[in-house]
């Protein structure tokens, strides 16, 4: 479990949410407290102009005393509305009417330097026990009470507005837990969330890793679940597959070809070490001797053509496609040696050959001697399955910046279902392998490794008793 991939996601996606939310909870709390604490100084501030102005107008025009019982009663339901506590001083700071009901403050001082900070700043909020009125620290804040006679400014008074820190601490307290409360069931549920769905995004990549080990042990045929999805985890689960498809078909083709070069090698083996025995043991009669022997070294040259493909294929597949681009040769000429360097063959089956080859030398890219290689197996092809006393067609021509090479022959047609597999090693369409005696299956699958290599193509149509190649080169 801890060392599944889906495990580290959660578990990275789990600390991300943990310090996101953390980070939020820190900042919205921190945020969250200032703005309370500046919205309750704004109210006490508000609170206390709002009473000032009450209590100087009662006190100019209807000649209201700073100790009245009545005004103190007004103070306790303003405190009751508002949850602050207030109280009024006279000009010398003894405390004349206040909020509370039990009227334990009447009488005392308020220091100097409190009424000072009234009288400087009224909206000025601070912390303090006011010369031990309370006994505790208290937000505080004041201002004077004045009126003014013949032009002249007189303070009568202050008032004063308080709060309880603690209290307002404690209501915070709680808010805090509901909030941390309400943090944590949302961080629980995005947790499982998250698992949920880290586990879902890497179903693939376990069933992948499965996979993988079933490859492994040689089970080429598995293949992981499509969940139908567009994204890097579909594509890759695609990719696996194509992956797959590859790594089962060159294992297919790797059997194959170890079954067809056993083949290939057991049967003129076969024959050479029968007929060697029999002319050792004296099996084979004197005077057939000669026809045995000619059949030995038949079959010889057979496996050394065999060999000779081989190390031709794997020459091929070790070149560097980059290099056969730096040279380049007139394919007109390559054309023409390949048919001289067959003249013979052709002769012995009484072929006609019909070429058409422009005069001009026609310039492509690549390595003579393999295209040579190429048209050289291509027009032995077509000698080897036309019958005697037909004709083999030669074009050559161009078509914007490329060349094109075509090699025609009448004959059986190539059935259809074995065209796309003319290319592949060992093919023949002779099944037994007994029609071709000469050829060892390799011919066209070099001429398409050379193209390959060159990044060209090659084409091939059968029908009507005619079987045409086609094969291009980039003109330089």
């Amino acid at each position: 479990m801890k060392n599944s991939i889906y495990f580290r996601i959660f578990i990275a996606t789990a600390l991300i949410v943990l310090l996101s939310f953390s980070l939020l909870g820190v900042l919205s709390t921190v945020l969250s407290y200032r703005q309370a604490a500046a919205d309750k100084r704004a109210m006490m501030i508000s609170t206390m102009q709002e009473t000032a102005r009450y209590l100087t107008t009662q006190h100019l025009h209807y000649g209201v005393d700073l100790d009245d019982f009545n005004l103190s009663m007004w103070l306790t339901m303003i405190s009751g509305v508002t949850g602050f506590d207030l109280f009024v001083t006279d000009a010398d700071g003894v405390v004349e009417s206040c909020s509370e009901r039990a009227m334990t403050n009447l009488g005392k001082h308020v220091p100097e330097d409190i009424l000072h900070s009234a009288e400087t700043g009224e909206s000025e909020v601070t912390n303090s026990t006011i010369g031990q009125i309370y006994p505790e620290y208290r937000q505080i804040s004041g201002m004077p009470l004045t009126m003014s006679n013949a032009g002249e400014t007189r303070t009568f008074g202050y008032l004063f507005v308080t709060s309880d820190i603690s209290a307002f601490r404690q209501e915070w307290r709680s808010f805090t837990g509901v909030f941390i409360f309400s943090a944590l069931s949302v961080m629980l549920f995005a947790f499982f969330i998250a698992f949920l769905a880290t586990k879902k995004q890497a179903e693939p990549l376990n069933e992948m890793a499965v996979a993988a080990r079933r490859f492994a042990r040689g089970e080429f045929g598995v293949r992981v679940k499509e969940h139908r999805r567009s994204d890097e985890l579909g594509q890759l689960t695609e990719a696996f597959n194509v992956m797959a498809d590859s790594l089962e078909s060159s294992e297919q083709l790797r059997r194959d070809f170890i079954a067809n070069l056993s083949h290939e090698l057991k049967t003129p083996m076969t024959v050479i070490a029968g007929f060697a025995e029999g002319l050792l043991d004296g099996t084979i009669p004197r005077e057939d001797e000669a026809r045995y022997l000619g059949i030995i070294s038949s079959e010889t040259r057979r496996l050394s053509r065999l060999v000779k493909s081989m190390m031709e294929i794997s020459t091929l597949q070790s070149v560097d496609a980059s290099t056969v681009f730096e040279s380049s040769f007139d394919i007109s000429e390559v054309v023409r040696l390949a048919l001289l360097s067959l003249d013979g063959k052709i002769d012995g089956k009484q072929l006609d050959v019909k070429t058409e080859l422009p005069d001009e030398a026609i310039m492509t890219c690549g390595d003579a001697d393999s295209i040579i290689q190429v048209v050289y197996n291509l027009i032995d092809n077509a000698i080897k399955f036309s019958p005697p006393g037909e004709a083999i067609g030669l074009e050559l021509w161009k078509r914007g910046s490329r060349a094109y090479v075509s090699v025609i022959n009448r004959g059986e047609n190539i059935p259809s279902d074995e065209l796309p597999h003319i290319f592949d090693r060992f093919h023949k369409m002779d099944k037994s392998r007994s029609a071709d005696r000469d050829g060892v299956g390799l011919g066209l699958f070099i001429v398409k490794k050379i193209l390959d290599n060159h990044n060209e193509d090659i084409f091939v149509t059968s029908s009507g008793g005619t079987t045409k190649f086609i094969f291009s080169l980039t003109i330089v």
